[in-house]
């Protein structure tokens, strides 16, 4: 079972991290960034969160360092956004968010599992797993020149902390690991597509 679950874990954040490399270079694609920029905006948007989660728990040299493999998925997505960016502007935008979607809630979710395999108490656990899933997204807007979205847009971060909640609360009700990511994947995928279809947006000062 631990070994079903490490490899579902597996899976999940490199399907994650392919999502947000290929959002990351698309954003850079419409900055006019050269192949470079385009590489360096991928590779930050899907690493940079779980790198953070790693340094932070003191899991150290981060995971995404210690094997090749995470970052030959995000340069290869970049790469592919590169060679592919006038057949990717044919597709509805609403694809992509679907897509930024799952590799938010993929990432809140494995990043609250990590922390909590790592005994960091409730609050840390959601802290931790947004921090996974917004992290890259705020490092690219920087990179941009423009205000994060996460502090400006739709509802996002705050998907990405139901669906870290999810996994912690399924978690203490002692539920399979795979049950607690499969609840904390639904919750947090489920409320950004909800909020992007309505409109719903945390309330501005007036």
């Amino acid at each position: 079972m631990r070994r079903t679950v490490g490899r579902l874990y597996s899976i999940a954040d490199h399907a994650a991290t392919a999502l947000f490399a290929l959002e990351g270079a698309r954003a850079a694609v419409a900055a006019d960034l050269d192949l470079l920029g385009i590489l360096v905006v991928g590779f930050s948007t899907a690493l940079v969160g779980g790198i953070l989660r790693d340094v932070l728990i003191g899991d150290v040299p981060p995971s995404a360092f210690r094997s090749p493999s995470r970052i030959i998925v995000a340069l290869a997505a970049g790469a592919f956004v590169f060679l592919a960016a006038g057949e990717l502007d044919l597709l509805p935008d609403e694809l992509f968010v679907l897509f930024d979607a799952a590799g938010l809630a993929l990432f809140a979710v494995t990043g609250a599992q990590k922390a909590i395999d790592h005994r960091s108490n409730g609050v840390v656990v959601v802290l931790l797993g947004t921090m996974t899933g917004v992290g890259g997204g705020v490092v690219r807007d920087v990179l941009l020149n423009r205000v994060p979205a996460v502090l400006t847009g739709d509802i996002y971060a705050t998907a990405a902390a139901l669906g870290a909640l999810g996994v912690l609360v399924a978690t203490r009700c002692r539920v399979s690991a795979v049950v607690a990511l499969s609840i904390g994947f639904a919750l947090c995928f489920g409320l950004r597509m909800i909020a992007f279809t309505l409109g719903w947006q945390l309330p501005h000062a007036l």
